[in-house]
């Protein structure tokens, strides 16, 4: 359930993150490097500056529009963003899969399912550190630590 809505948080940002695009000669579109971003670009994404250039089109596509918009976000979204890119940058290829599948399950689920797990979620969020961290420990499958920082 916690894990479920971490994996959500993250898959935001993995659907937030892909490969650059523009036009070339003739309307080709081709794949843009890190050294073919502006600086602004590069100053939002830089915690994914070390892997942009082995991201997959849509995952950069992706990041480039957060990226566009980041200017028109208030300070506490600018923030989020700021601290999933850190998140995501951080996760190996096995934890990103996982966090997919993840929300990939959520978004399959009824509403009211979704709904349930948001309001656990909370909950669990509210919790006292020590409180959550005894949770990780007796039900490492539920809580699974490297999802639920934050």
């Amino acid at each position: 359930m916690a894990a479920t809505k971490r994996a959500l948080g993250l898959l935001l940002l993995v659907l937030l993150s892909g490969p650059a695009w523009a036009e070339g000669e003739g309307g080709k579109s081709v794949m843009l490097k890190w050294s073919q971003l502006t600086e602004d670009q590069r100053k939002v994404l830089n915690p994914l500056s070390k892997e942009w250039d082995t991201l997959r089109p849509w995952q950069r596509e992706k990041m480039l529009d957060i990226a566009r918009d980041y200017p028109k976000m208030n300070l506490q979204q600018q923030a989020r963003v700021q601290q999933r890119l850190n998140d995501w940058s951080r996760m190996t290829p096995f934890e990103r899969e996982n966090a997919r599948k993840k929300y990939q399950q959520f978004q399959s689920l009824p509403p009211e399912k979704q709904e349930e797990l948001r309001k656990k979620w909370r909950e669990y969020q509210s919790l006292p550190e020590a409180q959550r961290e005894g949770l990780r420990r007796e039900q490492p499958d539920l809580y699974d630590a490297n999802e639920l920082d934050n």
